[in-house]
């Protein structure tokens, strides 16, 4: 008779507590490797379509002064139409629906259906020259894959978007550290205990999808370049103040256009915003054609030239921040992750006259500092840089610049560009539901 009632017990605490728990770690095993081949996928489509532009600009260098605006207009269209909820990189979609409570709410940012879309919707985009990157995408399709698995938990499970972008910025960037620091820094804010272990399995998981199949890289290549103790270190605080005032500005601009320019400006946007896309578009076509094509796409190819040392324009770094400012407020999806290192790159080349150090380790420097300014998030921003160029020689130049740009940023914008733009979400969402 005990014998039996012990069995019983067993078999109620497997029921009701340990195949519970196996259900949610195996949940997020799962997702991670979902997250992990969309992410190769998405990497996949955008490098081909980059390819077909670059192939296509370079045998009609004028052709982008045509089909970008255009297509910018289309694209914004079609978004606003058929899939509202996929405009921009994504990241304050999911910051957003982080901090709802309505299921509904929540499906209107992340879902496979915005997923899907964001996926051919930027593929689209970079086929037509939009300065744009794939990162900020990843995250928001990593969101919307874990957040539809979410169905079958056992019970709610609150990390699950949190492990979806996190896992999206490790398989991406093929930086697992930045993936987890992003998570903690710019995600959450905070690292919840209860979902740390999940979270991170996600992101391991994740990345190793995206390593088994498209190998060990850096993305920007590996880079030797050290600093030496000294003179050269001039170059720290006016990296930091340079790029801290560029990003800073980058950013008030782009949350501008998205709460809304005051006055007659800002109701012609609203009114006719397929035109406005078009604008947009014309301004990503004349700077990319005064820079030789350098400025359409991540311009990552660009930016690992500089960092080899490589001749490029120095009009490339001004007219790349231009035509990321004009792809961000179009409406049309594309991440600004890429461009905005590939901007600090840029910035790098016009520094160098005046610091006279070697190129690559400027540029690496301007690379961490644009980004940190940017995000005002400066621990994300010096790991990715430090992951993404294999550079440790760098590391603590590299944080001083993260730390002062953002610290700078934060005089010229009061508030990181992701957040701020979910908070525009939100209130967009929350005004939706009181007039219904």
């Amino acid at each position: 008779m005990a014998t039996r009632s012990f069995k019983q017990a067993l078999n109620l605490r497997w029921r009701r507590i340990w195949l519970p728990r196996l259900r949610r770690r195996a949940l997020f095993v799962v997702g991670g490797v979902f997250v992990g081949l969309a992410a190769v996928a998405m990497a996949f489509m955008a490098d081909g379509a980059q390819h077909l532009f670059r192939m296509a600009q370079h045998q009609w260098p004028y052709l982008p002064l045509l089909i970008t605006p255009a297509g910018f207009a289309f694209l914004a269209w079609v978004t606003q139409r058929y899939f509202n909820g996929a405009q921009g990189s994504g990241i304050p979609q999911v910051i957003a629906a982080r901090q709802m409570t309505d299921l509904k709410a929540k499906q209107k940012l992340v879902s496979p259906k915005l997923a899907v879309a964001k996926m051919f919707l930027l593929s689209a985009g970079l086929l037509l020259g939009a300065s744009a990157g794939r990162e900020g995408p990843t995250v928001q399709v990593g969101a919307s894959v874990m957040f539809w698995l979410g169905r079958f938990a056992p019970h709610r499970q609150p990390g699950l978007l949190l492990a979806g972008a996190a896992g999206g910025v490790a398989a991406a960037f093929n930086a697992p550290l930045a993936g987890i620091v992003f998570g903690i820094e710019e995600m959450s804010r905070s690292f919840e205990l209860r979902t740390s272990g999940l979270v991170l399995g996600t992101v391991i998981v994740a990345g190793l999808t995206s390593l088994a199949i498209l190998g060990d890289y850096t993305y920007f290549g590996r880079s030797a370049v050290t600093l030496e103790i000294g003179a050269q270190w001039i170059a720290v605080p006016v990296v930091g103040l340079v790029c801290g005032l560029a990003g800073g500005g980058f950013s008030r601009v782009v949350i501008a256009f998205a709460v809304g320019l005051p006055g007659r400006a800002g109701r012609v946007i609203k009114k006719h915003p397929v035109l406005f896309a078009a604008i947009c578009g014309m301004i990503v076509a004349v700077a990319g054609v005064l820079t030789g094509g350098a400025a359409f796409g991540t311009s990552a190819e660009e930016a690992k030239a500089i960092l080899a040392g490589e001749d490029i324009t120095g009009l490339f770094g001004p007219l790349k921040l231009i035509a990321t400012i004009a792809t961000a407020i179009s409406g049309i999806p594309g991440g600004i992750f890429s461009p905005s290192l590939s901007i600090g790159a840029g910035f790098a080349t016009l520094l160098q006259g005046m610091l006279h150090i070697p190129i690559g380790a400027l540029a690496i420097m301007c690379m961490a500092a644009y980004l940190a300014a940017v995000l005002q998030a400066p621990i994300t921003a010096f790991v990715i840089v430090t992951e993404m160029t294999g550079n440790h020689a760098l590391i603590f130049p590299v944080m001083m610049c993260a730390v002062i740009a953002s610290f700078v940023s934060k005089s010229v914008c009061k508030e990181g560009i992701y957040h701020a733009l979910a908070h525009q979400i939100l209130r967009k969402s929350q005004s939706e539901r009181n007039i219904t």
